[in-house]
């Protein structure tokens, strides 16, 4: 599934191409994803102009200058194409200007695409109960403090609770926790405050890394269909099952499950 790094590769690319042009046209080649398009999509689409992309937690934001915000989420295989040079059967939602073409492509159907009030869309019910963004200023020691007071629950699966932070996933979760040197098991309510302090530039160093390779992979990307690329990164601890550890080499990466999902870590120095 792509994560946050990829979503905000994804939406700096569409950026370049499509901001502030105008939609000619607008064609819903399936009446739904993983659930139904909306009804008006296709009518507030046609002839709006696009005046800013940006994105919140995993969620892909096109606003148009009809008061409505087109939010858009790949699920597990979606990803957009510009300018392919044939149709694929799985592009669900195709989206041309005077100058390009735009496919949203989801094989699996596990993606969605809403439309909602610019002026409300903080309110939208996926977006409401939504805690702050890993790289934005509301991510504070104070805000992890008080979130995370009293949990019991491990740390790793407190991060991956999205009105805690908003956006983070399974990679970066583990990627963080290793920098920062905490135990992913630990209990969230028993995470010091260096630790903490240690913890939120942790977050923000590996998603911003990852974007900026990801950014840096999609200006050199000269596919012959345009497809934006996703960022391909070499971990310091995810998946690295047995491996030593790259701070320390008399520790080993582990992998354990939690909450159904692998957790990597190092026996040695995250404690």
């Amino acid at each position: 599934m792509p994560e946050l790094p990829e979503v905000e590769t994804t939406v700096r690319g569409l950026a370049r191409f499509l901001d502030g042009e105008r939609i000619e046209r607008v064609v819903l080649n399936r009446p739904n994803l993983r659930r139904p398009f909306p009804p008006e999509l296709v009518q507030i689409m046609t002839g709006a102009r696009v005046i800013g992309l940006s994105r919140r937690a995993k969620y892909g934001l096109i606003d148009l200058d009809r008061g409505s915000t087109m939010i858009f989420h790949l699920g597990m295989s979606g990803r957009w194409r510009i300018d392919p040079e044939e149709p694929d059967r799985h592009d669900h939602l195709v989206i041309d200007t005077a100058d390009h073409q735009f496919a949203l492509c989801d094989p699996r159907r596990f993606g969605s695409v809403d439309l909602e009030a610019t002026e409300t869309i903080d309110s939208w019910p996926q977006f409401a109960s939504l805690g702050p963004e890993p790289l934005g200023p509301g991510l504070t020691v104070e805000h992890l403090k008080a979130a995370l007071k009293g949990k019991v629950q491990s740390i790793k699966l407190c991060l991956l609770d999205q009105r805690i932070i908003a956006g983070l996933g399974n990679i970066y979760v583990c990627e963080a926790l290793w920098r920062a040197g905490i135990h992913p098991r630990k209990a969230g309510g028993k995470v010091t405050r260096p630790q903490l302090t240690r913890l939120i530039p942790a977050i923000r160093d590996v998603l911003s890394a990852s974007i900026k390779d990801g950014g840096s992979s999609l200006r050199d990307y000269a596919a012959p269909d345009g497809e934006l690329g996703y960022f391909a990164t070499r971990f310091d601890v995810y998946g690295r099952t047995g491996e030593p550890c790259r701070r320390d080499d008399s520790g080993k990466v582990r992998r354990i499950a939690q909450g159904g999902r692998s957790t990597w870590y190092c026996t040695k120095c995250q404690k």
